[in-house]
């Protein structure tokens, strides 16, 4: 096992009520078998969205979590899902890069594209696109950007101008477009459903809104889902299938945001889709800030779900390269999953500035 870093720019800053971001620093993991076949993973670091860093992912990486699945078998998901899974606490991101990586190996090592060998469909995925932060007029600038784009998601929670931006956007853009909110934790309860009150009194007609309030905040969560009619989606509120029993027994949610970086990879999402299923809840796959190896793994995860709704995984789409060679590819809003068994990830691309990282 490895773990490499990789500084990809962005086309521009990523704005969230949360942070800004101007570059991404890709951490990527990869994993070799014996008969040399590689598997790749990506961890999601940022100290306020994950509380990990390209340091802390090799440690954990590199130390108990390669203590713990090192010589088991490749064709094994359910012998090295549970190692990766008990080997370390938290370090969520670090986990899931190994676990995505192993799924990657184990789809490789038995010649189906990794969607196919989680038992999902063979065609591409589509994507919304994400709006930053921004005033009305700004939101519409970049919204015209991404005309091919049958859903937006719009960025709020840093202004003043929230509501009448995603106002804006659906009076100048018209109907047919989908317009999704996402919050991040910006809000109080009161907040949120005033906000929400209101872009339902004028007609917006949103998709959903995205984590309105605090992550630890599910009573208030409830709350909001029960004084509005707009669909309430949980990101923040959901990393593991602990805090998803949480939101179905609070009520707190009609659908929820599954990312791998909070799950700790694809072990954990499979089994949160499944009680998602039995609860009747919704599902969108999603993605941190991160690059076409994490997306790639994301996407074969959603090639699973059932529906025609837009997943959440443009992050590829913000980046000026990808730092590896092969796996996905971008067509417009749809995201094309390579045909090759794995990921179809063949190594580093040319021109990445990579450097590996050691505990």
């Amino acid at each position: 096992m490895r773990v490499v870093a990789v500084e990809v720019p962005l086309v521009r800053p990523f704005v969230t009520a949360v942070r800004r971001a101007d570059r991404l620093r890709a951490v990527l993991v990869e994993v070799t078998d014996g008969d040399g076949r590689s598997g790749w993973g990506e961890a999601a670091t940022s100290w306020r969205v994950t509380g990990e860093s390209p340091q802390s992912v090799a440690a954990a990486a590199l130390g108990p979590i390669a203590d713990a699945v090192t010589g088991l078998p490749v064709d094994d998901p359910a012998a090295w899902g549970r190692a990766v899974e008990t080997s370390v606490v938290g370090n969520a991101a670090a986990r899931s890069a190994v676990d995505c990586a192993l799924w990657d190996l184990a789809a490789r090592a038995a010649g189906l594209p990794l969607a196919g060998f989680i038992g999902g469909r063979a065609g591409p995925v589509r994507t919304d696109m994400t709006l930053s932060v921004g005033t009305p007029q700004d939101l519409l600038e970049r919204a015209r950007e991404h005309t091919g784009f049958g859903t937006l998601k719009v960025k709020v929670g840093g202004g003043e101008h929230d509501v009448e931006g995603v106002e804006a956007l659906r009076r100048e853009l018209g109907p047919a477009l989908v317009l999704r909110v996402d919050a991040n934790q910006a809000w109080t309860a009161d907040e949120a459903v005033a906000a929400i009150r209101r872009w339902e009194e004028s007609g917006v007609g949103l998709d959903f809104v995205e984590q309105p309030v605090p992550a630890a905040d599910v009573e208030g969560l409830a709350a909001v889902r029960a004084a509005v009619t707009t669909p309430v989606l949980a990101d923040e509120s959901v990393w593991n299938l602990r805090d998803l029993r949480q939101v179905i027994r609070y009520g707190a949610a009609d659908a929820i945001n599954v990312k791998l970086a909070k799950s700790g990879g694809i072990t954990e999402a499979r089994r949160m889709l499944a009680l998602a299923a039995e609860a009747g809840l919704g599902v969108m796959a999603g993605c941190m800030m991160e690059s076409h190896v994490g997306i790639a793994a994301s996407a074969a995860l959603a090639a699973t779900l059932t529906g025609t709704a837009a997943q959440d995984l443009d992050a590829g789409l913000w980046l000026t390269r990808s730092p590896v060679s092969g796996g996905i590819e971008y067509d417009g809003d749809l995201v094309r999953l390579s045909p090759a068994p794995g990921l179809g990830i063949t190594a580093l691309a040319p021109d990445a500035a990579a450097h590996e990282l050691h505990p």
